[in-house]
């Protein structure tokens, strides 16, 4: 049986799925509770109870929504491009899934372990936009074609300084894959071993910038639109609109879990003796999203001049500041290491034995 699975074209392409599937079923269950958290928080922060009527504590009410947008009619508008208007949540929920094909769960828990993940990350959401544009475009009327483009800026804007954020947590463990990042952060001090540390000040960019990227509250420009429409969406009903509801939602989880994994040592311990492991990451991806939702719920919104003057006047100068701050302090750190270099330990090591 291991040898069917392991040399035969079958055995393999079988294996590929039951692995797919074992991450993206539980991710999938996994948002809709997140769904449902989400709303609890915001009720709770309203003084109100928010979902508790289907299922015990309305625990199923997410699960009877994703019934509710599968059973109703798709309207498709008059003019509209209909190969397009139906590719483009196709496109948002395909990518906001195939993104988790390079994310570590655990040590060695991964579909593909790559080297350069980081930069499969950055081409994935950097793809994502695509999925906005044509949905926008799409649906041929005015409204949904201007938050498209409003949305699409927005993203990129941020998708910068989230990049330049990584470069310098990459120049700190010597490596583009998560793994190797985490592995970077495993010290004899437990929490203080992490990123989060030496990188503080880039922890809540990161954070910020996650929020934009995701078009989250108080950045959620484009959907809001003055309170009128809903921006890219607006032409959309039943499982075209569910499709990209999950494809954003999932990428706030992700964002979480980028956040533990760059930051806060992904599955190892906290507390140096206790053992790592899946776990460690699952609490640390349940309590940024809670930062999310309470974001959500206590922030006012932003103008869309005031969100881009952050992102390009901002936050960009900032972190192409702190890139260069961490090359320097990493490579003459390579002696106390309380601050990283191991790429350049790793050079400077190969001169050596060369």
């Amino acid at each position: 049986m291991v040898e069917f699975f392991t040399t035969t074209n079958l055995g393999i392409l079988l294996l590929i799925i039951g692995q797919c599937l074992l991450v993206l079923v539980p991710i999938l269950v996994a948002l809709a509770f997140l769904m449902y958290a989400d709303r609890k928080v915001w009720a709770a922060v309203q003084m109100r109870k928010g979902p508790n009527i289907v299922g015990a504590f309305g625990l199923l009410q997410s699960f009877a929504d994703f019934l509710k947008y599968i059973v109703k009619e798709v309207v498709v508008p008059a003019g509209a491009d209909k190969a397009v208007f139906f590719l483009a949540p196709m496109t948002t929920f395909v990518l906001a899934v195939i993104a988790w094909a390079v994310i570590p769960f655990n040590e060695g828990w991964v579909i593909a372990d790559l080297n350069v993940a980081v930069l499969y990350i950055f081409a994935v959401s950097s793809l994502e936009v695509y999925g906005v544009i044509m949905g926008g475009w799409a649906s041929n009327s005015k409204y949904p074609f201007l938050g498209s483009l409003r949305s699409a800026a927005q993203m990129i804007s941020y998708e910068v300084s989230l990049g330049l954020i990584i470069i310098g947590v990459i120049i700190s463990s010597g490596s583009l894959s998560f793994s190797g990042i985490v592995a970077a952060q495993d010290g004899g001090y437990g929490i203080f071993s992490w990123f989060w540390l030496p990188h503080f000040p880039m922890v809540f960019l990161f954070f910020i910038s996650a929020l934009a990227e995701t078009n989250r509250p108080p950045f959620d420009l484009p959907e809001a639109e003055s309170e009128l429409v809903a921006g890219y969406q607006v032409e959309y009903s039943s499982t075209p609109f569910l499709l990209f509801m999950i494809g954003e939602l999932m990428a706030v989880v992700l964002m979480c879990t980028l956040t533990s994994l760059l930051f806060f040592g992904g599955w190892l311990s906290p507390i140096p003796g206790l053992p790592d492991g899946i776990l460690w990451l699952i609490l640390k991806i349940v309590f940024f999203f809670f930062i999310f939702a309470m974001v959500k719920a206590i922030t006012p919104r932003y103008r869309y001049d005031q969100l881009m003057r952050i992102g390009w006047k901002v936050f960009l100068p900032m972190s192409l500041a702190w890139v260069v701050l961490v090359s320097f302090l990493a490579f003459y750190d390579k002696e106390y290491n309380s601050f990283g270099g191991a790429y350049f330990r790793a050079e400077q090591t190969q001169q050596i034995e060369g």
